[in-house]
């Protein structure tokens, strides 16, 4: 009898291990998405609880007062009954630190009082025990599923549900055979054959709910990898149909604003939308190798994100720009404006080694919009880096001042390139009119077009082989000429 029962704990133990190295060999082929820390802990708890109490039952001596090892079994049973019940909890909202205290506190009692049982108490009343802590957590176990299947279903999750229902069954009559038992039971051949059954029934539905919960997740990595696919896809064809905007705008141009509004949007969209496109292929890159680290993933994904987002906020300001439309305005911390422009602009900024200077006065707020200001200040900012490409100069410094005058700001924006030429100095807020091979003379015309808007204005002080600086002095409440 004893090495039967053994023999049952120590093939549930094998499968359970063998589910476990199956999903960990998945996990470690793919880094989308990461099984839940608290199903892994949970199932490798059973399996040690397996193996401990499989071990003792064979050398099982005294069934009233068993050994110490029967203590630490069903110790480790309880706690991988929590850990599953923590999981489930976790699929609805995340497990507060209160809550892990609380179990925490529990396991530690529990160990006490089953220690206690151990020594003190009967076979029937410790099996009784297990039964109805471990009914308590099927219950709770099942509600979580059913509020999580609410807002998603899953075949996976109501497999798990069937299975938790079942352990109950099987609890709850392993508790009503031991209620009913008339005969004490002091040795192993007394347990009733019905009893086993039931013990060894609750266990392998459970290994069943390990099952669901692994298909669950490997079934969560298939969404995820057809999600990031159709994002993959719906930015291609964003890109597509950029470029398609753009040639039909350019041909469709028959009055100089018409124009000068086809070539701003190309001239905008071209950075936010180029940096989407650079990350979807370093994305695709690394999901053919299988090697993307998931902060690295969804660093890219924000990236994507805050690209399209400001895509989407210059496609707006430009709309309301050429339509002399009054747009919403809001209070701008300058500060943090210029902090956003050198992010965006940062990976230009390292690669040509420059050195940012930046002099700041405290409380820079203005009511502006922000979108507007930032194309600004990022148009004049790589304006800088552009001046700094084709210096031979060792110190490439941009300089950034922001300060007070009376009821205004000021911002100026210097670089140590080698300056601007006499004759085109005349021209440089000119519509169309560029110094730059690939520039379309779109930057510092529409520069100009949203400062004054905003009632402001807009120059520039240039010396042959010291460098550029442009100045942008605003109210600090915004004056909309229209």
């Amino acid at each position: 009898m004893k090495v039967l029962i053994s023999i049952y704990f120590f093939i549930l133990a094998i499968i359970q291990m063998g589910l476990f190295l199956g999903i960990y060999h998945y996990y470690r082929s793919q880094s989308l998405l990461k099984p839940s820390f608290y199903w892994m802990f949970s199932i490798i708890v059973s399996v040690a609880g397996l193996l401990t109490f499989g071990a003792g039952a064979v050398t099982l001596q005294n069934i009233v007062n068993p050994e110490f090892n029967f203590t630490v079994a069903n110790s480790l049973f309880y706690i991988a009954a929590l850990l599953q019940v923590l999981f489930c909890q976790s699929l609805n909202r995340e497990v507060s630190k209160q809550t892990k205290i609380y179990a925490l506190a529990s396991v530690l009692i529990f160990i006490l009082t089953f220690e206690y049982m151990r020594l003190h108490g009967t076979f029937e009343i410790r099996t009784a025990v297990m039964a109805a802590i471990a009914s308590i957590f099927y219950c709770w176990q099942i509600y979580e599923l059913a509020v999580k299947r609410k807002t998603s279903p899953s075949k996976q999750l109501l497999y798990m549900q069937c299975a938790s229902f079942a352990e109950i069954f099987f609890a709850i009559g392993r508790f009503l055979i031991l209620v009913t038992s008339a005969v004490a039971i002091t040795r192993v051949e007394q347990i009733p054959q019905i009893l086993i059954i039931f013990t060894i029934s609750q266990l392998v539905m459970n290994t069943l709910s390990y099952i669901a919960i692994g298909s669950y997740w490997a079934e969560q990595v298939v969404v995820a990898n057809i999600n990031v696919i159709a994002e993959n896809e719906t930015t291609k064809k964003l890109l597509q149909e950029r470029d398609l905007l753009i040639a039909s705008l350019l041909k469709a141009n028959k009055t100089a604003s018409t124009g000068a509004l086809s070539a701003s949007i190309a001239h905008e969209l071209n950075q936010p939308l180029g940096a989407s496109n650079l990350n979807i292929q370093f994305l695709q890159k690394k999901l053919t190798e299988g090697s993307v680290d998931p902060e690295l993933q969804k660093e890219i994904l924000d990236s994507l994100l805050s690209d399209n987002q400001r895509a989407a906020n210059i496609i707006r300001s430009l709309r309301s720009v050429f339509a002399d439309e009054k747009i919403l305005t809001s209070k701008v911390d300058v500060a943090d404006l210029i902090d956003l422009v050198l992010t965006i602009a940062s990976p230009e900024i390292a690669k040509q080694n420059i050195q940012i200077v930046l002099k700041l006065e405290k409380d820079l707020f203005i009511t502006a919009n922000k979108s507007e200001l930032q194309q600004v200040l990022l148009n004049l900012l790589n304006n800088a880096i552009d001046a700094l490409k084709s210096s031979d100069k060792a110190d490439k410094t941009i300089t950034i001042l922001g300060k007070h005058i009376g009821s205004e700001i000021q911002i100026s924006i210097t670089d140590s390139g080698l300056g601007i030429d006499q004759d085109v100095q005349t021209h440089m807020f000119e519509l169309l009119s560029t110094t730059k091979s690939s520039g379309m003379g779109i930057g510092l015309w529409l520069c100009k077009h949203i400062i004054s808007r905003h009632g402001g204005s807009i120059w520039f002080e240039s010396f042959a082989g010291k460098g550029t600086t442009f100045f942008v002095r605003l109210p600090l409440v915004a004056q909309y000429s229209i």
